[in-house]
């Protein structure tokens, strides 16, 4: 009994990463493709959710892998070991992914706050980036003490925490009468490759779910940890964190990663869809169904509350995914680049980047076909997620980066269940194993593959609302 509570004191200490990560796969971008999911498709699509949260389970493990084993996160990988021209290549579209996926926040926590507060959609997206710079000035990526760190995913989780309350409360208000074909829609259907409208929103489910900026913030916020135990430890940090803290760290980030992503991630995820297929099935205009809809026939379906309830689970994941999208630029530009600015001018210069195709969107459409926009904007992640995730296969999968030297001379207390030493014990290799490399490359291949059909059906004049 005290080994058990032992480990779950242990585990608490590395609960908040996993949380903030999972913030990237709820964010309004999902309210939006499940929406458009749900109201076309009922529940078939819950097979794409499910699916989505498992590659993103896989990718994510590598990220934190790749983090804690080489002390530098993935976009830094990317400076240190590609050569230059494919290094800023792959920063662009990583930038472009950081748009892309702000164009959904911020317009979506402008849209709960024109239904909560009656503030029109431009002044809604110019306050999302005044409170985001705001709560981001006390989060410093590097050099921050535990405390600050703790106290920032502390924050985070209590939206978390609020959005899910949010969607308890909203699954209480519905009635869905044939519990089975609910159950079935976790079931793979031959409609997602029959049907293209179907394929397309499963590809912005993809998007919405397996963020590319996720990538990048996975693997660094394990780092904070790392820094601690070396600290403590031996008193200092070295370029790379010794083996004692990688092995200390690892399986319980590991833990704490799927946990967070399957309990939390999957469930948000899976509820908006319900929601949708429960309220907008068979309804007029089901196709052009966006957030506001599902508000109005909420309210009108079922009743005032549950209206409210989803606006305000908007605003909390709204708030909560522009503050780590915000933090995952900031990430970007200085993993990629060096930037040498201090970390509010990296901030505002990361979200600017991305806020002014919100302001246009915003201003040149207003709330006619925000909806399209922002399920486009997830089929572009779902787009790039191949281009941004090749390295981190490869870098995973790369002996010469994932071995660790033993400078401790720590690999001597190493016994058989050790993972792959070298005969000399004086380095310890953490490269993927060879079904986990195969896993990753099916992923990213079938990713890449059902990109690549799409866009081929489109070239052949498929027709396909956006």
């Amino acid at each position: 009994m005290v080994g058990v509570l032992q480990v779950l004191r242990k585990f608490a200490t590395f609960i908040g990463p996993g949380i903030l990560v999972s913030v990237a796969y709820m964010d309004p971008g999902n309210y939006s493709t499940s929406v458009s999911g749900g109201a076309q498709f009922k529940y078939t699509l819950l097979f794409s959710v499910f699916v989505s949260n498992i590659f993103a389970v896989l990718l994510q493990c590598l990220c934190v892998k790749l983090g804690i084993v080489t002390g530098y996160d993935l976009a830094e990988n990317c400076r240190r070991h590609l050569p230059r021209k494919l290094n800023l290549m792959i920063y662009f579209f990583a930038e472009l992914a950081i748009i892309a996926t702000d164009l959904a926040e911020v317009v979506g926590t402008a849209v709960a706050l024109q239904i909560l507060f009656g503030i029109p959609l431009i002044y809604g997206v110019l306050l999302t980036v005044l409170d985001v710079l705001i709560i981001l000035m006390f989060y410093q990526q590097n050099g921050a003490s535990m405390k600050k760190v703790r106290a920032f995913e502390l924050f985070v989780s209590v939206l978390v925490a609020a959005t899910v309350v949010c969607f308890v409360l909203e699954l209480c208000e519905i009635s869905v009468p044939d519990k089975l074909q609910l159950l079935k829609g976790f079931l793979p259907s031959k409609i997602i490759f029959e049907d293209q409208q179907a394929l397309y929103i499963s590809l912005g489910i993809l998007g919405a779910t397996v963020m590319p900026h996720s990538l990048y913030l996975g693997s660094s916020l394990v780092k904070p940890r790392l820094q601690e135990f070396d600290i403590k430890e031996y008193g200092r940090v070295d370029t790379r964190p010794s083996l004692k803290a990688i092995k200390y760290n690892l399986n319980y980030t590991y833990a704490e990663l799927i946990i967070s992503l399957l309990l939390i991630a999957t469930f948000v995820n899976s509820a908006i869809l319900i929601v949708a297929g429960a309220t907008l099935y068979g309804q007029p205009d089901a196709e052009d169904a966006d957030l506001l809809s599902i508000y109005k026939l909420l309210v009108h379906y079922i009743s005032p509350a549950a209206g409210l309830i989803f606006a305000l689970a908007m605003i909390f994941s709204g708030q909560s995914a522009g503050i780590i999208c915000t933090v995952a630029g900031q990430i970007v530009s200085e993993g990629f680049l060096e930037w040498s600015l201090p970390p509010w001018a990296t901030r505002l210069c990361t979200r600017l980047l991305a806020i002014i195709p919100c302001l246009f969107v915003t201003l040149g459409m207003g709330e006619r076909g925000i909806s399209n926009v922002l399920n486009l904007s997830q089929v572009v992640l779902s787009l790039i997620l191949p281009i941004v995730s090749a390295p981190l296969i490869y870098f995973t999968a790369n002996k010469k980066i994932m071995t660790v030297h033993d400078i401790h001379g720590e690999a001597e207390e190493e016994d058989e269940n050790t993972p792959l030493t070298m005969a000399s014990k004086k380095c310890v290799d953490y490269t993927n194993s060879t079904w986990l490399t195969a896993a990753a490359f099916i992923v990213w291949a079938l990713i890449g593959g059902l990109n690549c059909y799409l866009v081929v059906s489109f070239m052949l004049g498929a027709e396909v609302h956006f």
